[in-house]
């Protein structure tokens, strides 16, 4: 049975609440990293004498207030550390984490009296009995009234983890996929070619890349049609093979999964010269080629090479033709086709696909156009986003595919995102610190690359196949060897 501790989204404020001595300090500081702990202990000895130092008191609230000011500015996790007793104070940490749109949750720590008193007594600098007594007595009027507050929820001090929005529902969907499992397929998305060795090793690094991938259960194997990379995963100059050479290779590397680009751009080749190379593709790879298409957005690339880069309703009118002409020119006989931009005197293409009918994929998450394209030509549309934009999506796509006249089950919604797994926590943000930007935070980037442990992403993609996702397509950033795919393998193995 999958069990945990609660997550917290990242980033969120956590309010401590409760009398001296009753577990505050000890609950934090096994929780969360020392460096999202603001204590008002810890601040009295940095502007005092030391953490009783009753007479500095006042001077470490302030900077008590600044730090947890600035650190909820900057949308950083924080865990205010102080008794908490003061409704006026948590009111105003309350109205602050709303004005930065933070969720602020409360932890009641409501430890007995008589155990509070024992604590205390046998701490080497013990507060003065009346002053615990005088605290004892307003935690009794603020366990009362913190529910009515406003927090997003009160917790008593049971283990927690502040974990990235997309898995904050994971263990609960991690258990619906042990007791209730359900199918999902599983693309690996190659979005960078800098492996270990340079570029005289990026033949044997992708070859046993793809050999791993099939052994960890993949079920296609999915490329980036671009010609040089993408400002959001590196630089211009760095090592970027094309797709469909990449393609042909990882035919000869591999036996079961399917191959394509994840998308292919419409503005880069002749759309009948396409239909020529997926056939190709298909042939040699024993009938496992996917074919995806887009609109291609970047234009610095096609101004680089020499390219055109035509309006977007230019580039709808291709896509949409490109839609229509490829099955003709995969389909048998010889025809002429006539669209909207593009004009083919003979749709002939010999060797015809081993498949008689080469899957389809756009790309794109555009309601009015993309996914109406989707719903009436093609097979899949793949989208990106959280499980409700994906939810959204889904229903969008069913409603076009019924305004066109197609069964809804027959076009398929596929998902891609950044996925960086860890075996646990501690591993996670290993992963993260070794990965992350220099000046990217370590949540803020954790957040971007979907960090979690193999059973937060297994109720992750359960999530997401509940939204309606029949394939997840996943880029590892840290694919520089098997063992991230050794990771996903167990995953995977949680939809089999």
């Amino acid at each position: 049975m999958v069990t945990g501790p609660l997550h917290l989204p990242s980033p969120c404020v956590v309010v401590l609440v409760g009398p001296g001595a009753s577990g505050k300090s000890t609950w934090a500081a096994a929780h969360f990293p020392t460096g999202s702990v603001v204590s008002s202990d810890r601040l009295r000895a940095l502007v005092g004498a030391g953490e009783d130092d009753i007479a500095a008191s006042a001077d470490a609230f302030a900077v008590l207030d600044d730090v947890v000011r600035r650190r909820l500015a900057r949308r950083l996790t924080t865990v205010i550390d102080t008794l908490g007793l003061d409704a006026q104070q948590r009111q105003a940490w309350l109205a602050l984490a709303r004005a930065h749109d933070l969720p602020c949750v409360a932890v009641a720590f409501d430890t007995p009296p008589a155990e509070c008193r024992a604590r205390n007594r046998q701490r080497a600098k013990r507060i003065p009995a009346d002053v615990l007594t005088a605290q004892l007595r307003a935690w009794a009027r603020t366990r009362e009234s913190l529910a009515a507050e406003g927090f997003a929820t009160v917790l008593t001090p049971d283990p927690v983890r502040v974990v990235p929005q997309a898995f904050v529902a994971a263990t609960e969907a991690a258990r619906r996929q042990q007791e209730r499992p359900t199918g999902l397929r599983f693309g690996l998305h190659l979005g960078t070619f800098t492996f270990t060795g340079g570029t005289a090793a990026t033949a044997g690094r992708l070859r046993d890349a793809a050999a791993a991938a099939e052994a960890a259960g993949f079920d296609a194997i999915y490329v980036m049609d671009h010609f040089r990379q993408i400002p959001q995963l590196g630089r211009a100059w760095e090592d970027f093979l094309e797709s469909y050479t990449t393609l042909a290779y990882l035919a000869a590397c591999t036996q079961r999964v399917r191959l394509g680009a994840l998308v292919t751009g419409i503005t880069y080749r002749n759309v009948a010269h396409l239909g020529k190379i997926v056939a190709t593709l298909d042939v040699l790879s024993g009938g496992r080629a996917v074919c995806g298409l887009g609109l291609a957005w970047f234009a610095a690339e096609h101004s680089a090479y020499g390219w055109p880069f035509p309006s977007v309703g230019q580039r709808y009118a291709v896509l949409e033709d490109a839609l229509q002409l490829l099955p003709l020119l995969w389909g048998p006989g010889s025809q002429r086709f006539e669209g909207r931009a593009l004009t083919v005197p003979e749709t002939m293409c010999y060797p015809r696909p081993l498949q008689e009918h080469v899957p389809v994929i756009v790309g794109g998450s555009g309601e009015r156009r993309t996914l109406r394209l989707a719903a009436r030509y093609a097979d899949a549309a793949n989208v990106f986003g959280d499980v409700e934009t994906v939810r959204r999506k889904a229903s969008v796509l069913r409603a076009h595919c019924v305004a066109a006249g197609r069964d809804p089950g027959e076009v398929a919604l596929t998902h891609l995102s950044t996925t960086l797994v860890g075996t646990d926590d501690a591993h996670v943000a290993a992963l993260v610190e070794r990965l992350r930007p220099r000046r990217r935070d370590a949540a803020g980037y954790a957040a971007d690359v979907n960090a979690g442990t193999v059973d937060d992403h297994i109720g992750r993609f359960r999530e997401l196949a509940e939204a309606g996702a029949a394939e997840v397509m996943v880029r590892l950033p840290d694919l520089t060897d098997a063992a991230p795919l050794d990771r996903m393998a167990r995953v995977i193995a949680a939809f089999r």
